[in-house]
């Protein structure tokens, strides 16, 4: 067979031994992990059932950029690996854990976005359950701490046109840990009409949280919010056995809004296996019956 000859007269061969890899200006590449658990919240009267919060892990930089601010794990990826590798081994080198649940959020490209040079980032969505974790900081990390979410929407705007529509919604992002607060606005804009749809998301303001990821952190809550409605993917967020009041309270600290328990048990029961022998043997109220997962085939 002859070998096919470009416009220059080279074969791929000769192209590839003469190509120069310098030619582009080449953005590196990071991963950045949205790293979720459910938590119970310490409780006083040990007599009462502990509610959940909705946690982030967050890592304290040591150094520049953003210098004692806080930001989402992550790191660079490395030229042998993936970045689906790298999330991997990003996941465990902060939390100690494998094989959980991940999957891939967005590409972040703005040139802008690192003060440093053009980072592209590359995020990830993990859940834990965090009775499983064992947080340690990372080299450029002086403290990991997990910060409870909050994430309410203080505006919305429809605009229609011709062709479809275009919505802006302003989200106010808390996140805490102790005395500690940190917060961002984010303008989320999703414009829609005949030849598809764009998502924008923008940081307004910000007080504390590096980088841009305080609009990574919302894109992920609205994944997540999102998949709840019809996927399993909410079961990752408890251990092997939990109660119904259990994972009720991890649906409901995702969705930000409180559920009546027939409904939800009508919705989502179908998500359980037959219920087991076993139950709660926590002092101070009743013993609840307690279920696992029933895994989807299909």
């Amino acid at each position: 067979m002859n070998e096919l000859i470009d416009k220059n007269g080279l074969t791929e061969e000769e192209y590839l031994a003469a190509y120069c890899p310098g030619d582009y200006v080449k953005p590196s590449v990071a991963v950045d992990m949205v790293i979720f658990s459910a938590a119970d919240q310490k409780m006083e009267n040990y007599r009462k059932l502990p509610q959940k919060e909705l946690k982030i892990l967050l890592i304290k930089r040591s150094g520049h950029p953003y210098l004692s601010c806080w930001a989402l794990p992550g790191g660079f990826v490395e030229p042998d690996e993936t970045t689906e590798e790298a999330a991997l081994r990003e996941l465990k080198e902060e939390t100690g854990v494998e094989n959980i649940y991940l999957e891939q959020l967005y590409t972040f490209s703005d040139p802008k976005r690192d003060p440093r040079t053009w980072v592209m980032s590359c995020s990830y969505l993990a859940l834990i359950d965090s009775s499983k974790v064992n947080v340690s900081a990372g080299d450029d990390a002086a403290l990991a701490s997990w910060f409870t979410v909050s994430l309410e929407m203080t505006a919305r705007n429809i605009d229609e046109h011709e062709n479809g529509f275009t919505r802006t919604t302003d989200y106010l992002l808390t996140l805490t840990d102790g005395d500690i607060t940190l917060s961002a606005t984010v303008r989320h804009i999703l414009d829609r009409n005949d030849t598809g749809t764009k998502n924008t998301y923008q940081i307004i303001n910000n007080n504390g949280i590096a980088f841009d990821h305080a609009r990574i952190i919302c894109y992920a809550l609205e994944r997540l919010r999102g998949k709840v409605q019809y996927t399993d993917i909410a079961l990752n967020l408890v251990p092997e056995y939990f109660t119904l009041t259990e994972l009720q309270q991890v649906y409901e600290i995702i969705l930000g809004t409180p559920l009546i328990k027939a409904p939800f048990r009508r919705k989502y029961g179908e998500l359980l296996a037959e219920s087991t022998e076993m139950q709660t043997s926590d002092a101070g109220h009743r013993p609840s019956r307690l279920f696992k997962r029933k895994w989807m085939t299909d």
